[in-house]
């Protein structure tokens, strides 16, 4: 059982971080709105984190498929399909020369996006509470704390 909250625990950090790269990336296209940077500066910004947003998504949803969580799977799946069908038609990068033809759909995606890792940052919390609740309900843990 301690392995699960481990789990969750590590589960819970990654989807922290990947919403902390949404929402870097999602300042550095209201800078470029805004005109405070210019596109080279900002699509560079948001290409050094997008193979690392894919990497993370991806782990995370094959640690689910390795410990047989398939609700936590089956929530994660798409998403990780989505960002498999973009690298493969080359369509994760933004580019400076055709960014502004583009930066209200690259800010919806990153808004959904952002509302899903949010909806699943929740699902977390609760399974890491439950886990938690169990592992601490547990007598030889707490003879061992007394």
């Amino acid at each position: 059982m301690a392995w699960e909250l481990i789990l969750w625990l590590i589960s819970v950090f990654v989807v922290l971080a990947l919403l902390g790269i949404l929402l870097f990336q999602l300042v550095c296209i209201s800078d470029l709105e805004s005109d405070h940077v210019n596109a080279y500066d900002s699509s560079s910004r948001i290409n050094a984190f997008v193979l690392v947003e894919f990497i993370m998504q991806g782990s995370l949803t094959v640690l689910y498929l390795l410990t047989w969580h398939w609700f936590m799977f089956l929530i994660s799946a798409p998403l990780t399909y989505y960002h498999i069908k973009q690298y493969m038609e080359r369509k994760h990068l933004i580019y400076a020369t055709e960014i502004f033809g583009s930066i209200d759909k690259e800010k919806n995606r990153r808004i959904v996006k952002l509302g899903f890792y949010l909806v699943l940052l929740v699902i977390l919390i609760f399974r890491l509470v439950l886990t938690l609740v169990a592992v601490l309900d547990e007598p030889e843990i707490i003879e061992h704390i007394s």
